[in-house]
């Protein structure tokens, strides 16, 4: 077992407190990632709790910024690790990571972070800028420019994605004119915004359903897997029936990964790198990854390696 950090409060000496704070509706039932978040805190001796983000009440006095949990003060924590699964309107549920940070309480991924990384559009314009070869992409706002962006990245099939979405929600594949319409009638429709956007990606035919899930944890590779689609399946996803085996990855995929994770500013990440003919490419950056196939196809234990991150943050 790992050294235990001790805190005191007041008078008490106590065991590192770590909170979970999970994003999902209260009618779901905790994922594996949050149970075994907590198992693995509480196999290292710490004090480990989940809380739902929804149960939370943001509060603003002449004392400054607080949080308050079923209508009490929040319990006092050392760190928090956020699970947000948030598909929607991130930047404004997500603020609660804000205002614990501005609490002075650490937090394994920041908002800054998880939304930026939350942010299709935003990932790519960070990675483009500084180097980091993606997929050739068209962003459009209007259904009459569909036609050209589809051919600026080569023609039928085309990956259609919205700039937000996990677990493959939100991506579709279009192999025609016909059919793209229909998937961005689809994409939008999902939408209460009158104001649209769409991702056009190329599809990389050479990568043949296939990618590299590389998991990334204070800068370090702690877990590498190749992803393969369920027959029928263009998206590698665990959650669509994606199969995942233990992979070594070269130090370019490596690097890519760690570069990418960087430039987010993600201490955790779950970064999807693609095969192309022109070598590899990133095709995702997941601030809120799963990580059950993955211990699964290499024995990893990466829930521990993230408690081990969080514990060692520095206080804010």
């Amino acid at each position: 077992m790992a050294k235990v950090d001790f805190f005191r409060y007041g008078s008490t000496i106590c065991a590192m407190k770590i909170a979970i704070l999970c994003f999902r509706p209260l009618e779901e039932k905790l994922s594996y990632e949050e149970v075994r978040l907590k198992k693995a805190a509480m196999a290292l001796g710490y004090d480990a709790k989940i809380f739902m983000a929804v149960e939370c009440e943001l509060s603003f006095d002449e004392k400054g910024p607080s949080v308050y949990y079923r209508g009490k003060p929040f319990p006092k924590v050392d760190v928090i690790i956020p699970r947000v699964s948030l598909l929607e309107d991130v930047s404004l549920y997500a603020s609660i990571l804000k205002q614990f940070q501005l609490m002075g309480i650490p937090v394994l991924n920041t908002y800054d972070a998880v939304t930026r990384a939350k942010n299709k559009l935003r990932t790519l314009q960070i990675l483009s800028h500084y180097g980091i070869p993606t997929p050739r992409t068209f962003v459009v706002s209007q259904r009459d420019d569909l036609k050209g962006a589809i051919d600026r990245v080569g023609g039928f099939p085309v990956i259609m994605k919205s700039p937000f979405g996990s677990w493959g929600a939100g991506v579709m594949i279009a192999e025609s004119f016909r059919n793209a319409l229909s998937s961005l009638d689809l994409i939008w429709s999902a939408k209460n915004s009158k104001q649209h956007m769409i991702l056009i990606q190329e599809y990389v035919k050479e990568s043949k359903g296939k990618d590299t899930r590389v998991f990334v944890v204070g800068g370090e590779v702690i877990a590498s897997m190749e992803r393969s689609a369920k027959k029928g399946e263009f998206r590698s996803n665990a959650a669509l029936g994606g199969a995942g085996r233990e992979v070594s990855i070269t130090k370019e995929y490596e690097d890519m990964a760690l570069k990418a994770t960087q430039l987010l500013d993600l201490e955790m990440a779950g970064v999807d790198i693609i095969s192309t003919k022109n070598g590899p490419a990133v095709l995702e950056v997941n601030a809120n990854p799963g990580f059950s196939e993955l211990e699964a196809a290499t024995g990893v234990d990466v829930a521990k390696s993230i408690i081990e991150r969080a514990a060692a943050l520095p206080v804010m």
